[in-house]
């Protein structure tokens, strides 16, 4: 029967992780231990105290990393037939795991996470650092509520996350299978199928693309079920390996005798998670768990980081030597007097709020409402987040690898139209099609109407005339000839769905011969092959039934006309052509039809004057074209053939160059019939949605499985390649010095597309890594067709390393999943291919085309937005800790600080957190007209809206501001020196909201709410708070009354600071906005 490699792990899921994450810190540990062991040799409770616990850890850590880190070594595996218990290895067992974290690990595994970064990090030494009595600086609230948020809510996030992840490993691990043992029929759970189990897979609806597989012909004679289990039979099959093109392995029967020894390929093989197209197969698992081709194919997810994260953690280390050099500036300036050191400490707490804690629980929030309104936008229905650290990525791309997977893809509907039949001096179109269907319809009347009389012949013109010279074919002939040849010369087998939906009982109505029409359906490993069968049917003559030996037609009156099949010749890359030879069983004639690609074929057919000028204008069009032939045999002919044939078939040297070399000595002199063109249907707005890319400045390259001429036929009908470009299609290359002389004949080549082979690609970058990606960066499209799925994530990884840009993956199929795990950021489809793709992904949606959607709005926005909030919270901390230094240093830089508590608390808080947070509905072009100028994009891959140079207009902005509030209020308030505090703090917050307000490119009816609640929530609070808005602690004996706080003096002197911390630039933001205006401000007005 079939052989299934591991049917279970039906891989609609992200890789398996293994268990090394938690233990990675540990190996640092893992080299102290021999010195560990010499010197703690004192037993007893000292021993243990001094470091034995640190001995017995890191023992442990030892031996359960040495039990993680054991790779098992991948053998050749013998499998016997239903006996799961004689295998002498253990193989693993066949669940899914994608979670990141266990148990034990997930809390470790968070903190580590979240203290990677050297923002929180700092926080947590800052907030521990209050537990010492001589550091206590206000109260400890101050510093680990913010810290406990922030805490709180990633580990929340990434819980929830974990649970979905752990749900959906369930899901798939516990699917119920049939397995067949020697009690007949038992379910099994995916999870617990061993290697060396049979399976049994029926009939479902699935993938598109269907492969012709065949089963072992030795058990194929067995009368039963149950006699598998009685025959003594193994399969040898080789290590599990990466190569998802080819297999090898016997079949031996030992009982037998003598023993049976059949040889096992590709196509006796099914993958994981297949389906099957019709019947019911059984086989025999030889991979599972994570052998399967599947999951070797596909790599660990990493945490993505997005390049926002990255470029404000390295603005937060700036900010840090800010710090630390202005505590040392102050102790300086103090005198080094005293406990100078401890007094530096204390600084760096005063002015710990340079470094704003806020600023990732913002920015994370961001990050949530950015994937919100992602999914709620009513243009892109269907669009999953998944990921949701990384929405801003959307908006840096440079690089979008798609791919068009065999054949169904990304960029392709997999539904193929018939266009064209050219037959030399008639060409017919789509709408002279009718002209054709009654030209079938009067040869095949004829036809019957003579037969009636018996008679051999088969049309109505072709007499068997050998030796006669070549009347010129009437074109009704033509016609009937070519259309038969179309209908012969394929390898599409029709299935016919039973009328009975009895779920148990999927029997095809073959027996009954109900070859009617409503249930009928094609399948066949490529779909330009279903679509000239379907376009046959439409004029007429359709395929109802095949089979191994023969296949029938129905003629448009009803007739069946009968063809036994005599030998197939399958399509391979090499030959680039399908041939194959059928006896009509009315008459008895042999013929042998052959189609192919025009290149192979145009020496085989007879000498003509129009292929090549109609095959040229095929292509141009965008169409795939064929050339269909045939040769008539004698049966003397036929017979000669077959014997050479079958004699070449048994040589074990060289056979498939003697096999074909006979197959080529009938391939002389055939009869050209006609030349078709198919068009690949692409997936709607493909072609708009590209070009805007391009204009974008997005550099698009297409990685591909499918074959060169498919690939870049696909390139240029998708406007891929514009029309007017030259396409570069680079040689295959085996060698160093090809790959030399290939590389140099590509750099003479100005703007022009690259079509490169996986193979030859493999060969450049073993040589010229960073010559070839130099050359191929420039091009403005490349397409890599023949691509395995370890190489397309080879050439994520490489793009991200030679150019440092961000690249992004899309594809819809498992073999699309290691590419879009590579890329910073991975876009999955949900196509006709499964899910596979959509759930590994960062994002998934529903059509290629809401991608244009995907980036220049969404992208765009989610990454101006975070840039603004992002240095927005920053210039928040600044200000306050000018303040600081600005009162220190009056005060003689004493260390107090200058707000307690709760206004610390509040200011980052309830005061500003809502206007600060309502920057991210923020946007400075309307969706339709981002939409319109992808060029707007462009400006975002050079990444100015968060630079250093931005990032020191806020810091400057924020030493301004401060020291004019903090100035100001110790000017105006001579008198009543008591209230500095209550007037810088209430000038603080007002100037805090203006500046967001200043900041705002369009108003939102939320925007407002904020800002109105926040100064809401102040003024509450003065009523309430009086006690901190004194200097230092109640010592003082200042209780702020609320008598002086509604005096006039108060308002107008609040009033005025503000306004001088703030005009000012609303002024200069003007005035910018009058001289060097913004692109996106050009189109707004």
């Amino acid at each position: 029967k079939y052989q299934v490699e591991d049917e279970s792990s039906h891989l609609d899921e992200m890789p398996l992780m293994m268990s090394e994450e938690g233990f990675e810190n540990d190996e640092s540990d893992y080299h102290t231990l021999p010195r560990a062991r010499i010197s703690q040799r004192r037993r007893g409770l000292e021993w243990f105290i001094c470091g034995g616990w640190k001995f017995l850890c890191t023992s442990c850590s030892d031996w359960l990393i040495n039990i993680c880190r054991r790779k098992k070594e991948l053998k050749a595996r013998t499998v016997w037939l239903g006996c799961p218990e004689k295998c002498e290895e253990k193989y693993p067992k066949n669940a899914i795991k994608n979670q990141k974290y266990n148990v034990f690990t997930f809390i470790p595994g968070v903190l580590y996470e979240q203290f990677k970064f050297f923002l929180n990090l700092y926080f947590l030494v800052v907030s521990c650092s209050q537990f010492v009595p001589a550091l206590k600086i206000g109260y400890l609230y101050t510093y680990w509520a913010p810290l406990g948020f922030v805490l709180t809510v990633t580990v929340v996030r990434e819980a929830v996350d974990e649970f979905r992840r752990y749900k959906r490993d369930k899901e798939m691990n516990s699917q119920l299978y049939s397995k067949l043992t020697v009690r007949g029929k038992v379910q099994v759970k995916s999870s617990d199928i061993q290697v060396g189990d049979l399976i049994i897979v029926e009939k479902l609806d699935g993938e598109t693309d269907w492969k012709l597989k065949v089963a072992v012909s030795c058990t194929q004679r067995l009368p039963a079920l149950g006699d598998l289990f009685s025959i003594n039979a193994y399969v040898y099959a080789q290590k599990p390996q990466l190569d998802i093109h080819s297999f090898e392995g016997t079949f031996t029967r030992e009982d037998s005798d003598p023993a049976v020894h059949e040889s096992l390929s590709i196509e006796n093989t099914l993958w994981a998670s297949t389906v099957v197209a019709s019947g019911t197969v059984i086989g025999v698992v030889i991979y599972t768990g994570k052998e399967t081709r599947s999951v070797m194919n596909t790599s660990n997810p990493k945490n993505k980081v997005g390049l926002l994260d990255l470029e404000l953690n390295q603005l937060t280390k700036a900010l840090f030597l800010a710090l630390v050099a202005l505590s040392v500036v102050m102790v300086t300036l103090q005198g080094f007097v005293g406990p100078w050191y401890r007094n530096l400490f204390r600084f760096l707490l005063l002015f710990s709020y340079i470094i704003p804690i806020s600023l990732r629980v913002n920015l994370d929030m961001g990050k949530a409402a950015y994937g919100w309104m992602i999914m709620k936008d009513d243009n892109i229905p269907g669009t999953v987040v998944r990921t949701s650290t990384i929405p801003e990525e959307l908006g840096r791309l440079v690089y979008l690898l798609t791919d068009k997977t065999g054949i169904s893809g990304t960029l392709t509907q997999n539904e193929m139209i018939f266009k064209r039949l050219h037959l030399g001096t008639v060409s017919y179109g789509t709408d002279t099609m009718d002209e054709i269907q009654s030209h079938i319809i009067n040869s095949y009347s004829q036809v019957h109407s003579q037969n009636s009389g018996n008679s051999t012949s088969s049309t109505p013109s072709r007499k068997p005339q050998p030796s006669a010279p070549k009347v010129r074919k009437s074109v009704s002939s033509r016609i009937h000839e070519a259309v038969k040849a179309i209908a012969l010369c394929h390898n599409v087998t029709p299935v016919y769905e039973s009328r009975a939906g009895v779920s148990g009982e999927t029997e095809y109505a073959e027996v009954d011969q109900d070859f009617s029409d409503e249930n009928r359906t094609y399948q066949a490993s490529s779909p330009d092959e279903v679509a000239l069968v379907q376009w046959t049917e439409s004029v007429g003559l359709t395929l109802v039934n095949r089979d191994l030996t023969s296949m029938q037609l129905k003629t448009p009156d009803g007739h069946i006309l009968t063809y036994y099949i005599l030998q197939i010749f399958p399509f391979t890359s090499e030959s680039k052509r399908m041939g194959i030879i059928v006896r009509d069983e009315s008459s008895g004639e042999i013929t042998f039809y052959m189609k192919g690609a025009d290149v192979a074929m145009s020496t085989i057919v007879q000498y003509n004057d129009w292929l090549e000028e109609e095959c040229g204008n095929m292509a141009r069009e965008g169409l795939r074209t064929l050339v269909v032939a045939k040769k008539s045999l004698t049966e003397e002919q036929y017979q000669d053939f077959e014997s050479r044939y079958n004699q070449a078939k048994l040589s074990i040297h060289d056979r498939n160059l003697k096999v074909a070399a006979v197959v080529e000595s009938l391939e002389r002199e055939m009869e050209l019939l006609c030349l078709t063109g198919v068009e690949d249907q692409l997936q709607a707005d493909v072609r708009p949605t590209l070009e805007m890319l391009r204009n974008a400045g997005i550099k698009i390259w297409m990685l591909t499985g499918d074959k060169l001429e498919t690939a870049t036929c696909i390139a240029k009908s998708s406007h891929l390649v514009s029309r007017t470009q030259d396409i570069h299609i680079f040689r295959p290359v085996t060698t160093r010095g090809e790959a030399h002389l290939e590389l140099n004949a590509f750099r003479r080549k100005h703007d022009c597309a690259l079509v490169i082979s996986g193979d030859s690609l493999e060969v450049c970058l073993k040589y010229y890594e960073h010559e070839f990606v130099e050359l191929a960066c420039q091009c403005p499209a490349v397409v890599c067709c023949r691509c395995s799925p370890t190489q397309k994530a080879h050439i994520v990884k490489l793009l991200q390393h030679h150019t440092g840009k961000r690249t992004c993956a899309i594809g819809d199929g498992g073999n699309d999943v290691s590419m879009i795990q590579a890329a910073d950021c991975g876009i999955g489809i949900e196509g006709k291919e499964g899910k596979q793709a959509s759930l590994a992904a960062d994002f998934s949606i529903t059509q290629f085309k809401h991608i244009g959607r995907l980036l220049m709005v969404h992208g765009r926005n989610s990454y101006k937005r975070s840039a603004a909030l992002g240095q927005f919270v920053m210039h928040r901390g600044l200000i306050i800790s000018t303040m600081q230094a600005v009162f220190s240093s009056v005060f003689y830089f004493a260390s107090v600080p200058l707000y307690q508590g709760f206004l610390m608390v509040g200011y980052a808080t309830i005061y500003t957190m809502f206007p600060v947070f309502s920057l991210v509905l923020d946007q400075d072009v309307k969706p339709e007209m981002a939409l319109l100028y992808p060029e707007l994009y462009k400006d975002l891959t050079k990444g100015r809206s968060l630079s250093f140079k931005t990032f020191l207009i806020w810091v400057l902005i924020s030493i301004y501001q401060g020291g004019i509030l903090m100035y100001g209020a110790l000017l105006l308030f001579e008198s009543e020196f008591v209230h500095v505090v209550a007037i810088s703090f209430t000038a603080l917050i007002l100037t805090e909201l203006l500046m967001v307000a200043l900041t705002i490119r369009t108003w939102h009816w939320l925007m407002v709410v904020a800002e109105f609640l926040s100064l809401g929530c102040y003024v509450a609070s003065l009523a309430f708070l009086n006690e901190y808005f004194g200097i230092g602690r109640v010592s003082f004996g200042a209780f702020l009354d609320v008598a002086f706080i509604t005096t006039v003096t108060f308002l107008w002197k609040v009033s005025a600071i503000t306004v001088v911390s703030c005009l000012p630039l609303y002024i200069i933001k003007y005035l910018k906005r009058k001289f060097s205006p913004p692109s996106y401000s050009k189109l707004t007005s």
